[in-house]
């Protein structure tokens, strides 16, 4: 008797455990970090909504950049597809979205932070983005499916808050575009870097860079910062130079636990880091309240943002 009732309690634990949404997909989406994607900053405590806002966000931008479209944008159009995906009119007209839960009863505040966490997977029908489990605060783990490209993804994205000042985004600070991850071993990542810079420079065949490795490393201890920076360097080719103070490339790498993430972007510290909400803020300070406006909520830099960054650091 005890036997089967210890089968039946074990039986009734394993199916507690095994949690699905409508659509199929396990509840937190991938149960481990899976890459390529993006590493996604965002307020303490808004984990999912923010996992709402980048589904939404990035939906948006893929309707209008793929197929083909999305590798043949130069800035101005890079700027219209902005205003017609986020109209000005439509901006102008609420500037700030404080206000606008202030006037909201607490019930429509429930309602709405309910309706944040639910429309995550309704707004990614095709499973192109699927978040992945981190377990950590403010860190968030987006996996890009093909054809989209984490990184021109992100640099158009970023590309359109810096023209326009408009963010799409409440809870959501900074994106970090990885094109590959590994284990977070030396013989692992030193060949993760081997593909990541022969696809980025095959691209630029007879040209030269500076570079700048910018590494950040979370939750892991178990390889030196100094050993990991001189073994991603060697696997740079030869004839490309480091440069601290003005590199034209930047060399992504972020080890979070036991998961290495690398990339290659250009201005870097130019857009801020990729904090979306500096970069819009430095726009629209710009443009000294003109009719851009910013779909940045209103949260008070000094307080929300360094309470990011110092979090997921």
């Amino acid at each position: 008797m005890s036997e089967s009732k210890r089968k039946s309690e074990g039986g009734d634990s394993n199916r507690k455990k095994k949690k699905y949404r409508s659509d199929g997909t396990p509840v937190w989406g991938k149960r481990h970090v899976d890459g390529p994607g993006v590493w996604v900053s965002c307020i303490k405590g808004k984990e999912k909504q923010a996992i709402g806002e980048i589904y939404e966000l990035f939906e948006s931008v893929c309707r209008h950049f793929y197929p083909g479209f999305f590798r043949h944008l130069n800035i101005m159009e890079s700027q219209q597809v902005a205003f017609e995906i986020w109209p000005k009119d439509d901006v102008g007209e609420n500037t700030s979205d404080d206000d606008e839960v202030a006037g909201l009863s607490l019930e429509q505040q429930v309602a709405n932070e309910v309706s944040a966490m639910k429309r995550s997977r309704t707004e990614n029908p095709q499973h192109r983005f699927v978040n992945c489990q981190t377990n950590t605060p403010c860190a968030i783990f987006i996996s890009c499916k093909p054809p989209v490209d984490p990184v021109e993804l992100v640099v158009k994205y970023i590309g359109m808050v810096e023209d326009t000042g408009i963010t799409r985004t409440r809870y959501v600070h900074r994106l970090v575009p990885v094109s590959g991850t590994c284990t977070a071993n030396l013989p692992e990542i030193e060949a993760l870097c081997q593909d990541v810079f022969k696809a980025f420079f095959d691209k630029h065949p007879g040209t030269l860079f500076t570079y700048k490795i910018e590494l950040r490393v979370r939750n892991h201890t178990t390889i030196p910062r100094p050993l990991l920076i001189q073994s991603i360097a060697q696997c740079v080719p030869e004839g490309h130079t480091v440069d601290l103070q003005n590199p034209r490339i930047f060399i992504l790498v972020e080890v979070f636990k036991s998961v290495c993430g690398v990339s290659i972007v250009k201005d870097y510290y130019r857009l801020q880091k990729f904090n979306v909400m500096e970069i819009a803020n430095k726009k629209n300070r710009t443009d000294q309240g003109g009719e851009s406006g910013s779909r940045v909520s209103q949260i008070p830099k000094s307080t929300e943002s360094e309470k990011v960054e110092n979090t997921a650091s």
